[in-house]
């Protein structure tokens, strides 16, 4: 995570949003939203497309494009389709290659990260400011959303079955709502945070780094470049249009104010080949910060992105873990609110989360160690053991990106515990690929699969195992099934649930026909078995969300 000091803000323009009438706020709501950045509008867009009743607070009324973000993963892109947003709704491009070089040594470490996964490209820049002002514009088709830009959170308390909020206005007014949860998404200076008071676990690193955003370059980057210099670590990425992002490490003799001019970021990039007509557009000056909470939720209030944990840029895409706990929670929240899950479940957003987000952040602290050599003799030995050692560092050998991240999966949750004796992986999510309906279009997986759970047959009609009263708990939890068939195979084509996979990413390269799994609305698998016994499959899901009940009525 970068942290901006209050004087290396560059200015911006913005994009105004209107601060509403204080009658047009409502006085109850299911949940209460602080914070519209770029999580927080997807949560909300989540939330809406759930049938969730949300009002939405920000202190700010603009969208600012000084925000920093710029890059995301195949991950991210997914939760945004979840959240409505796809590949045609924002403009992004792709980076091929992240690679490691030494003064010395030259390159000593790459990484693959052309490919695509689950249909979509890892990873990818972007402008954030177009992400929130796209997710913003969505957000206006929901009636059941109320945005309230310029409102900032007061004071709430949490009463039994519900939250009080007190909101600050214009001119000294104030509004009061009742909300059945909270969450904080306001970034990580959270008022939610502070607020409650749970323990920012972390640390910040004493050194500064110089940022900034360059356009109109003879030779534009194609990728991500590490130099790890002893003298001036430094990276430099590759943006959209042609325009690159550079960040430099200062030194301890050097003061931020002169580091700011033009001329002296000229000077520090020389090295690159940059002529002088390159522009400078931003630039700043930051220290980073690593911090995690020891939960993630306190009650009946949750936080989510920066609010919950920050990180050092060296793996970078501290955005895509904030859609990750939008994805994971906004559907556990739904499910509670509208009476087809026990609260209970609301527990595992933490256990789900933090381990993951703990993960990542050791990794980034290894490879910001890498990266930023205390002298030459560390310099060389860590870079000649990368270059000459490749089992004990697999950057040499050009892994592919996904084998360097830590596994997206956890020993607790929202699913039955036991292995899968095929590639699924219970806990983690299930892939996506493209498949085709009766009506001859190719469609994502995801969108087929839906916004609820899902019982999914491979190659078989799972829901002709299902008996009646286990098909009638699962529709009242929201459930419907699907079949997928192998690419070709039409003979059930004229049916709405039944798909060919285009692709071969189901069939039979993740399970075998006849198999069936149980996944949910974030697309993680909950349960998978013989088709055969989808009645079993489906009550051991369905009382995994407290619902015991409901297979008996």
């Amino acid at each position: 995570m970068e942290t901006a000091a209050k004087d290396g803000a560059a200015p911006s323009s913005r994009h105004e949003q209107v601060r509403p009438p204080i009658g047009a706020l409502p006085s109850v709501v299911d949940v209460l939203l602080v914070g519209c950045g770029p999580v927080g509008a997807t949560i909300a867009n989540l939330l809406a497309r759930y049938g969730v009743h949300v009002l939405i607070v920000d202190r700010s009324t603009e969208v600012s494009i000084a925000r920093q973000a710029i890059e995301l993963d195949n991950d991210a892109l997914r939760i945004l389709q979840l959240a409505g947003i796809g590949e045609h709704d924002l403009e992004t491009s792709t980076i091929p290659y992240v690679r490691m070089r030494t003064p010395m040594l030259g390159q000593v470490g790459q990484i693959s990260s052309a490919s695509r996964l689950d249909g979509y490209p890892k990873p990818v820049t972007l402008y954030q400011h177009e992400l929130e002002r796209c997710l913003r514009a969505r957000l206006e088709k929901y009636d059941c959303v109320h945005i309230a830009p310029g409102v900032e959170l007061g004071s709430f308390t949490e009463e039994g079955d519900h939250v009080l909020a007190s909101l600050e206005l214009d001119r000294g007014r104030s509004h009061i709502v009742r909300a059945r949860y909270v969450v904080g998404a306001d970034g990580p200076y959270s008022l939610v945070r502070q607020t409650m008071g749970p323990h920012f676990w972390g640390k910040t690193f004493a050194e500064e780094w110089l940022v900034a955003a360059a356009r109109h370059l003879s030779r534009p980057a194609e990728d991500i470049e590490f130099i790890s210099d002893h003298r001036r670590p430094n990276r430099c990425m590759v943006a959209r249009s042609g325009r690159e992002r550079w960040k430099f490490m200062l030194r301890p003799d050097e003061r931020r104010e002169n580091m700011k001019a033009e001329v002296r970021i000229r000077e520090i990039a020389a090295p690159s080949g940059n002529p002088e007509d390159t522009m400078i557009e931003r630039k700043a000056v930051y220290r980073f910060r690593t911090r995690t909470l020891n939960a993630f939720s306190r009650g009946r209030v949750f936080f989510a992105g920066d609010a919950a944990h920050i990180r050092p840029p060296s793996v970078g895409r501290g955005l895509a873990a904030g859609l990750r706990d939008a994805a994971n929670l906004c559907w556990k929240l739904a499910w509670v609110v509208q009476g087809r899950a026990d609260s209970r479940i609301l527990d595992t957003y933490d256990e789900e989360r933090r381990p993951h987000e703990k993960a990542i952040t050791k990794l980034a602290r290894f490879m910001r160690k890498l990266v930023t050599p205390r002298n030459g003799g560390i310099d060389s030995w860590a870079h000649g053991l990368m270059q000459f050692s490749p089992p004990v560092l697999p950057l040499h050998a050009q892994p592919e990106e996904s084998q360097i991240q830590p596994k997206k999966t956890t020993r607790r949750g929202v699913f039955v515990k036991g292995r899968s004796p095929t590639k699924l992986v219970r806990g983690a999510v299930i892939g996506q690929g493209r498949v085709r309906g009766s009506d001859g279009k190719a469609r994502p997986s995801d969108e087929v699969f839906g916004q609820g759970l899902v019982l999914i047959g491979f190659g078989t009609d799972a829901r002709a195992s299902l008996d009646s009263s286990e098909a009638a708990a699962f529709a009242r939890a929201g459930g419907s099934t699907v079949q997928i068939a192998h690419r070709g195979e039409r003979p059930h084509l004229a049916r709405h649930d039944s798909w060919e996979d285009l692709d071969g990413v189901f069939l039979p390269r993740l399970v075998p026909v006849g198999w069936a799994a149980v996944v949910r609305p974030d697309k993680t698998v909950v349960h998978d078995g013989p088709a055969t016994d989808a009645s079993r499959l489906v009550r051991e899901s369905l009382s995994l969300l407290g619902q015991h009940c409901w297979v008996m009525q």
